[in-house]
């Protein structure tokens, strides 16, 4: 079963003070313009509408659309056909508070403006003095206002943190990695040296005693010193360089991980290396991006508060399981960013799976070099 995130939650306690709006029709003490039943049914497709319309990512946006405007319709008629309900216009107060989750500012306006006018109308049946009319309406008018641009502001400060926790992931990610690729140019630098300083010297120490073989006992002694001080040389240097390579350690797979998803705002990602797993450099990058891809993902679609990374041995290959506690999928659509993690284990002679059966379930396997 899925989990409810917080806006959901939000929404059903307003639904919920809604139904005790609409209690005096339901209850028989007041009567509405149409048959009850007929009254009823109106109000339970609002309610059930507006649900649909705020149930994220679990419903596309289109259908959620289409929900809220068969809310927002069917919530006027609601209004209208019981105008002695006291406060049922607040049904249409929520109807626009939902408006920021579903569509842009401006048509959410429009329908303030348009509710307001509905309350008006239904006030009007009731009471014929102006300017008691217009001032209620003004301000169930006020309030829709207040109601609409509080929640687009939660919902646009929401939306940074998102972006700030999937900027930190992506920072923490390029740090790992910066790192990895200082430590292969030390390497690099090395081998050059190696290369050009030892190599010179052993041709210098094999010319010595190349000379020294052909001359004469006496006359030979020479080119054997000056190849005993290039072989001393030489292992000096040796000496040097395997201290500085024993100096820089390769990339530490498990901590390379855990810092990609440390102190992500929002979400606690545990992560789990076995003391078995031995990655090379490639293959280390690539579960680096791979778990920086998962952390995103997971920031933007799932609304979980646990993501647990499990890297361990698994027979001939490696295999990184990522589990989140969140809403899951019904259908698992390939974006850009799991299209990236498949080509990733594809270019290392694996493949990856996925699972939105129970929260979102990423599982990828590469070969043990």
């Amino acid at each position: 079963m899925r989990r409810m995130g917080l806006d959901e939650w939000s929404g059903l306690a307003m639904l919920l003070v809604c139904v005790g709006a609409a209690s005096p029709v339901v209850v028989g003490v007041v009567d509405p313009d149409v048959p009850v039943p007929v009254w009823v049914g109106l109000f339970l497709t609002t309610m059930m509408a507006a649900l649909t319309a705020v149930a994220g990512t679990t419903v596309r946006p289109v259908r959620r659309r289409v929900a809220y405007g068969t809310a927002v319709l069917a919530g006027w008629a609601v209004v209208v056909t019981a105008p002695q309900a006291g406060l049922l216009p607040i049904l249409l107060v929520v109807l626009a508070a939902f408006g920021p989750e579903v569509v842009r500012l401006p048509a959410n306006l429009v329908v303030v403006a348009l509710n307001t006018v509905v309350i008006g109308v239904a006030m009007g049946r009731i009471n014929d003095v102006g300017l008691q009319l217009g001032m209620a309406a003004a301000f169930y008018g006020l309030i829709q206002l207040a109601t609409v641009f509080s929640v687009t502001a939660v919902r646009r400060e929401k939306q940074l943190r998102r972006e700030l926790a999937r900027a930190h992931v992506d920072l923490q990610a390029a740090s790992v990695l910066l790192a990895g690729s200082a430590r292969t140019a030390e390497r690099l630098r090395i081998s050059r040296e190696l290369h050009d300083l030892i190599g010179h010297q052993l041709t210098v120490l094999t010319l010595e005693l190349e000379a020294a073989r052909h001359r004469p006992a006496d006359a030979a002694g020479a080119h054997v010193e000056r190849a005993n001080r290039v072989a001393r040389d030489v292992l000096a240097d040796v000496r040097s360089t395997v201290g500085t390579l024993r100096a820089g350690p390769a990339t530490d797979l498990a901590e390379a991980l855990r810092a990609v998803g440390r102190d992500v705002p929002g979400l606690a990602v545990t992560v789990e290396v076995g003391d078995d797993v031995l990655a090379d450099e490639e293959q280390t990058a690539a579960l680096v991006r791979t778990v920086q891809e998962i952390v995103t993902n997971t920031l933007r679609h799932a609304g979980a508060r646990r993501l647990r990374v499990e890297v361990a041995v698994d027979g001939a290959t490696i295999r990184l399981t990522a589990t989140d506690d969140g809403q899951g999928a019904t259908e698992v659509v390939e974006g850009n960013g799991l299209r990236g993690i498949a080509e990733r284990f594809a270019a290392l002679g694996g493949a990856v799976e996925y699972d939105g059966g129970a929260g979102f379930r990423v599982v990828g396997r590469v070969p043990r070099r």
